[in-house]
């Protein structure tokens, strides 16, 4: 079975009220096994818009990835993103 990873594009408006999501998200990351693989480092544009923050993050499964996505937690988690973010967040799955 394939490995799946999120992928955010995020540009963070309220640094201090995005704090309250990543501390909300952080137990449904666990809980999913979730591993980060990109969180916020240096970036270069090669084609298209950029935005500040991009994350990567692996998961197991397809099926793991969508789980913690749609977990209570995480939605608890998303309703303080959308205060102090704005976001683009996708599901690929890996290659075998």
């Amino acid at each position: 079975m394939p490995k799946a990873y999120w992928i955010a594009r995020v540009d963070v408006h309220d640094p201090e009220g995005y704090k309250g999501y990543v501390e909300t998200a952080a137990p449904a990351f666990r809980e999913h096994g979730a591993r980060f693989l990109a969180r916020g480092g240096a970036t270069h544009r090669l084609e298209g818009e950029m935005r500040a923050r991009n994350v990567v993050i692996e998961f197991d499964s397809m099926e793991q990835a969508r789980a913690c996505y749609e977990s209570e937690q995480y939605q608890k988690a998303k309703a303080i993103r959308e205060r102090y973010a704005t976001a683009e967040m996708m599901l690929v799955e890996g290659v075998e």
